[in-house]
C-alpha cells in the first residue's frame, strides 16, 4: 500500500489533507454523464480509496448529474471525520448531457444546497466556484458569485470558497472579497500556462489543484514522457503525477478513476522520486 505522508500534507483552509487525493468525476458514466457502467465497483474504488488514506475528495453535483454524489454517500457515509470533500459550482446539465452556466446568487446557493443534500452532510470542506465563460479562463467579474459563496460560507454551509477556471486577475477580485483557500484551473505537463500563478500561490499559502492532471480526455502522451518513464520501471501516467508532485508543495492531486487497479496505481505515485534527469527531461516538455 502506498504511503500517502511521504508526499506531504497540504491546507485546504483550516483542514490538512494529503497531497495526493481523488476526483470523482470518473465514476459517473460516459461524458461524465448518466450511472457508471459498474456501480458496485465504482463503490469499492470509494472505499479502496479511503482505506488508503485519502482524505481529500473533489466532486460536483453536476458529475452525472447527481450520480457521483450519491455514489459517494452510498459508500462513504457516515464520513471519516479527517475527510474533506470538496465540490464546485457554477454549472448544470441539459437533458443530453451539455454543461449549462449557472450562475447566479439563487442557482449558486440551491448547488450548495443540494450538494450538501446529496453527500449527506451540514457543511462542505470547500466549495469552487468553476467560471463558465468559456472552455479555458476568460476574462469577466466573479465578485458576484464570490459574494454568494462568501455568505454562504458564513452561514456555516461551506468550510472555505474557492475558485476554478479563473484568471490571476479573478483571483486578486475574489480575494478582496474573502479569503481564497485553493484554486482549481488545467495544468499538467503539457500545458503550463499557469506557472507563475501556481508560484503566486504557493508564497501566499493557498492550495493549487489541477484539474486533468494526466490530460483529461485526451491522455498525455509524448516520446520524452514515455522514455523517462521506462528508464525508472514506472507508467507515463505516473511519471506526469509525480512531475506535479515536485513542481510545488501547494499542489494537491486528484487523479480519477472507476478502477481499483488504477488507483493503485494513482496513489503509488507517493513513494516515486524522480530523478534530476528525469526532471530536467520532463521540464522541456513545455
Amino acid at each position: 500500500m502506498a504511503n500517502l505522508d511521504a508526499a506531504g500534507t497540504y491546507q485546504i483552509g483550516d483542514r490538512t489533507v494529503h497531497r495526493i487525493g481523488y476526483g470523482a468525476m470518473q465514476l459517473a458514466g460516459k461524458g461524465v454523464f448518466g450511472p457508471p457502467r459498474d456501480r458496485a465497483e465504482a463503490v469499492a474504488v470509494l472505499r479502496a480509496a479511503v482505506d488508503a488514506g485519502v482524505d481529500h475528495i473533489d466532486t460536483s453535483d453536476y458529475y452525472g448529474p447527481f450520480v457521483v454524489n450519491d455514489i459517494i454517500r452510498e459508500a462513504l457515509h457516515p464520513y471519516p471525520a479527517h475527510l474533506t470533500l470538496v465540490t464546485k459550482v457554477g454549472a448544470v446539465r441539459d437533458a443530453k448531457g451539455g454543461w449549462l452556466p449557472a450562475q447566479t446568487p439563487a442557482q449558486l446557493t440551491s448547488a450548495v444546497q443540494d450538494n450538501l443534500t446529496r453527500l449527506g452532510i451540514e457543511q462542505i470542506g470547500a466549495v469552487n466556484y468553476r467560471a463558465m465563460f468559456a472552455q479555458e479562463p476568460a476574462k469577466g467579474s466573479i465578485a458576484t458569485q464570490v459574494q454568494t459563496l462568501a455568505r454562504l460560507r458564513d452561514d456555516g454551509l461551506i468550510g472555505g470558497v474557492g475558485v476554478s477556471n479563473v484568471l490571476p486577475e479573478q483571483i486578486a477580485e475574489a480575494q478582496a472579497i474573502t479569503p481564497v483557500v485553493c484554486v482549481q484551473n488545467m495544468y499538467n505537463l503539457a500545458h503550463r500556462g499557469d506557472d507563475a500563478l501556481v508560484d503566486s500561490l504557493a508564497a501566499q499559502g493557498i492550495a493549487y489543484t489541477p484539474f486533468f492532471p494526466l490530460g483529461g480526455f485526451s491522455p498525455l502522451q509524448s516520446d520524452v514522457l514515455s522514455r523517462e518513464a521506462a528508464r525508472l520501471e514506472i507508467t507515463p501516467l505516473q511519471a506526469a503525477l509525480a512531475w506535479l508532485l515536485r513542481r510545488s508543495p501547494n499542489i494537491l492531486l486528484i487523479p480519477g478513476t472507476s478502477s481499483r487497479a488504477h488507483l493503485a496505481e494513482n496513489l503509488a505515485v507517493a513513494d516515486i522520486t524522480l530523478d534530476e534527469e528525469a526532471i530536467t527531461a520532463l521540464n522541456g516538455m513545455a
